[in-house]
């Protein structure tokens, strides 16, 4: 499997710096396919981080012929901004809270303690609502692809990483069509290799930028392409 991780970091070059480069996510997952013909059909699993991560996993898996499941995680979010966040729970239990970031926020004990339960809660919930009673797939032992639609400050996905390490992982891949290299960079201190073929840098970046057809991803329709 060493072949699979050829570099730590493996990008497109042609799609470097580049905004508005897939048309949509499934389109970004079939890219990230093509990036990783190596691990066609072998007993890599691949988990999407929902909802954003579903079209772009579904795709990829379907390409190489992969094991296709879920891995919940969700950002402790702002009590004014549920667009931003400062940490993350995962499907497990495992959190991470981005000290660095709380210091400058001001918030209280008690704010925290209420974001991370209402984070815990929302978890939970779509773990049933996504999951329902199957089981988690078995993880130890086999490589692991992480996949979400785009990486921004990377605390998701490191929180995400943590916990599937947990469940014992051999190898843990992390697969993105987009991402700042800080956070890609961030990310990498704790995971095998990185896949993400367009990095990009810049104080303006957001991951909406890498597509022409953006939107917030329903539960409903992350559903329709895990079953």
């Amino acid at each position: 499997m060493a072949e699979v991780c050829p570099e730590r970091v493996i990008d497109d070059p042609e799609l470097r710096g580049r905004e508005g480069v897939f048309r949509d996510r499934e389109q970004a997952g079939r890219h990230l396919a093509s990036m990783m013909a190596d691990l066609a059909q072998s007993d890599a699993l691949v988990l999407a981080i929902p909802a954003g991560g579903v079209p772009v996993a579904a795709p990829l898996a379907e390409e190489l012929g992969l094991e296709l499941d879920v891995a919940v995680v969700s950002k402790i979010t702002l009590p004014w901004n549920t667009e931003a966040g400062y940490g993350a729970v995962a499907f497990d239990g495992t959190m991470r809270i981005n000290e660095r970031l709380l210091a400058r926020l001001a918030l209280n004990e008690q704010q925290v303690a209420a974001g991370v339960q209402k984070t815990r809660e929302k978890v939970r919930r779509r773990v049933r609502e996504l999951r329902g009673d199957r089981p988690l797939p078995e993880m130890a032992g086999r490589p692991v692809l992480l996949v979400d639609d785009g990486l921004a400050s990377g605390f998701t996905m490191l929180t995400a990483a943590e916990a599937v390490r947990k469940a014992g992982a051999e190898m843990l891949i992390v697969a993105v069509p987009t991402a700042h290299e800080d956070a890609l960079h961030r990310v990498l201190d704790e995971v095998d290799c990185v896949y993400c073929a367009n990095l990009r840098g810049g104080v303006r970046f957001a991951v909406a930028n890498a597509y022409v057809n953006w939107y917030d991803v329903s539960l409903d329709e992350a559903r329709g392409f895990l079953v």
